[in-house]
């Protein structure tokens, strides 16, 4: 096989079709986790809600996944995360 014609893109819905991770403000019930990996991923909103669930229920895995990506993932119209944020603080009060 021929490795040099192979396609790197991932068809349509490539990076660059992408908008980027961001907890979204519209479509948001709690900290707007969900919203933003399903405009993310182009998926339902409601199929990440109810991974989420699943894996809270089974084993637990659900909540400190959720609240990872609440303190990891920037909010709509910021670049810098809660867990960055509260590190800069840190840092800086700490001087």
């Amino acid at each position: 096989m021929d490795t040099s014609t192979v396609n790197t893109e991932s068809g349509p819905a490539s990076n660059a079709a992408r908008p980027p991770l961001r907890r979204a403000y519209h479509g948001r019930m709690l900290a707007g986790v969900a919203a933003g990996i399903g405009d993310y991923l182009g998926v339902d909103v409601t199929i990440i809600r109810v991974a989420f669930v699943v894996f809270a229920f089974l084993g637990g895995a659900g909540i400190p996944a959720y609240l990872a990506c609440l303190l990891l993932i920037p909010e709509e119209g910021t670049d810098e995360s809660l867990a960055s944020s509260l590190l800069d603080s840190l840092q800086h009060g700490s001087r």
